[in-house]
């Protein structure tokens, strides 16, 4: 039997030395939950299901019982500090992996598969959080149960990576699709997660940022949320709804003034301004 063992031994290291992605198929790098987190980021982006799933339970097998023991400790979300809220890093990483297992699946149509997931974040790791590099932090329990809404309602809505700059981008395609209730869907997401910071940035203004590009794409939320309420806006008015074109607009106006707009076409125009010209426009209007 030692013998036979031996063999099977000197076989697979042979086969490991001829493929290496035999014995190693994925490289899990450093093996911290944030990389390994990133690395599935990076997979779900590229529509490699199989890659999610390899460093997603890999996360889960070297950090789930962590996260476990930091969920047990709280009875709701960590508040403070960055550093602070960074300081449950297992739950959060393991929280962020299992909502990229569950929209890998529910992209590959695994109905069953990614709500089964969804469930389990949403019930084992509700208190982790995400950190986005745009400087915030959102929550992956309550994203998973919006896309398990989403799934058992039977909705094609989907809200993408929940990034300002996604939300607003899915906004005017609803637009132009003249599809109003998904264009409320989105501005009305991105007013929910955005609309804090967006103030902020606003008031931290005396006039237009406009000293570079980069500055002025600098506020984000900002430019995101007065595109969104214009979008909005030419949504309802689109639909006939012109008293609700006008109370978007107005709060464009009044709220985000100094929010400026991407053109693909290579510039900045600014939506504020464009709302008040509609605003005269639609002034005999009602």
């Amino acid at each position: 039997m030692r013998r036979m063992l031996s063999i099977v031994a000197i076989v697979l290291t042979a086969m490991a030395l001829v493929s290496p992605t035999i014995a190693q198929a994925y490289d899990f790098g450093d093996y911290r939950s944030t990389t390994l987190a990133s690395k599935a980021w990076a997979a779900l982006e590229k529509g490699d299901i199989e890659a999610v799933l390899a460093y997603t339970n890999k996360c889960m097998e070297l950090y789930g019982e962590q996260a476990k023991k930091m969920q047990a400790s709280l009875s709701d979300y960590p508040k403070g500090t960055n550093e602070e809220i960074f300081g449950f890093w297992a739950l959060n990483d393991v929280a962020t992996c299992l909502f990229i297992q569950g929209e890998a699946y529910r992209k590959a149509k695994m109905t069953d598969e990614a709500k089964e997931v969804f469930k389990k974040l949403m019930t084992e790791y509700t208190y982790g959080q995400c950190w986005d590099t745009k400087g915030w932090f959102w929550k992956p329990a309550e994203a998973a149960k919006e896309k398990l809404a989403s799934i058992e309602s039977g909705s094609t809505l989907d809200f993408g990576d929940y990034t300002s700059e996604s939300l607003t981008t899915k906004a005017w395609v609803a637009l132009k699709e003249d599809k109003l209730d998904e264009v409320l869907a989105y501005v009305g997401k991105t007013l929910e997660l955005y609309e804090a910071k967006a103030k902020e940035m606003q008031a931290s203004l005396k006039e237009y940022p406009w000293e570079s590009k980069d500055k002025i794409f600098s506020f984000w939320a900002l430019n995101d949320v007065g595109t969104s309420l214009f979008i909005r806006g030419e949504a309802f008015k689109k639909a006939g709804k012109i008293k609700e074109a006008k109370e978007s607009y107005k709060k464009l106006v009044d709220e985000f003034s100094y929010a400026q707009s991407w053109d693909p076409q290579g510039w900045f125009w600014k939506p504020s301004e464009a709302a008040v010209r509609e605003l005269d426009a639609l002034k005999d209007q009602e």
